[in-house]
């Protein structure tokens, strides 16, 4: 079964929209266990480093991009659900996206769709889509096809 508590959120920048903010905090009561952390966003570099310094052995590295590779919702719940109980980084840029230092680093590159999203709302699209690959995973009505 997958638990929230397996998932970590790293972003570039902070949220200054209050409603994208309380969208955030509505998923993160929905997934108790749920980690976001927000880097300081500056020179890309900086902010590369931030990224694959934090992550630990035992994790693997998500890399939000347009260019990723693209699922379904029913398609990102299985993939989830196949990784076991594996810890899961994933990780959205700011204003100038990831490095390629960081996509290269990734194990898996992902977009959440072929539009283009500000990082603060890529972060509330990818908090949703997370709770419903938990809710299809338990069989709840929540998503339906």
């Amino acid at each position: 079964m997958l638990n929230p508590s397996r998932f970590r959120i790293l972003a570039i920048g902070k949220v200054r929209k209050s409603w994208i903010q309380n969208g955030l905090e509505v998923y993160r009561k929905r997934l108790p266990g749920l980690s976001i952390t927000e880097i300081r966003d500056g020179d890309i570099k900086k902010e590369s480093r931030a990224i694959i310094s934090s992550i630990k052995k035992d994790e693997l590295l998500i890399a939000l991009c347009e260019e990723g590779e693209k699922f379904t919702s029913m398609d990102f719940s299985h993939w989830l659900q196949n990784l076991g109980s594996s810890r899961i980084v994933f990780a959205i840029g700011g204003t100038n996206g990831l490095s390629q230092e960081v996509k290269t680093s990734a194990d898996l590159c992902i977009s959440l769709s072929a539009l283009t999203f500000p990082h603060e709302m890529a972060r509330l699209i990818l908090a949703e889509q997370l709770y419903r690959a938990i809710s299809i995973a338990k069989g709840s009505p929540y998503h339906r096809e």
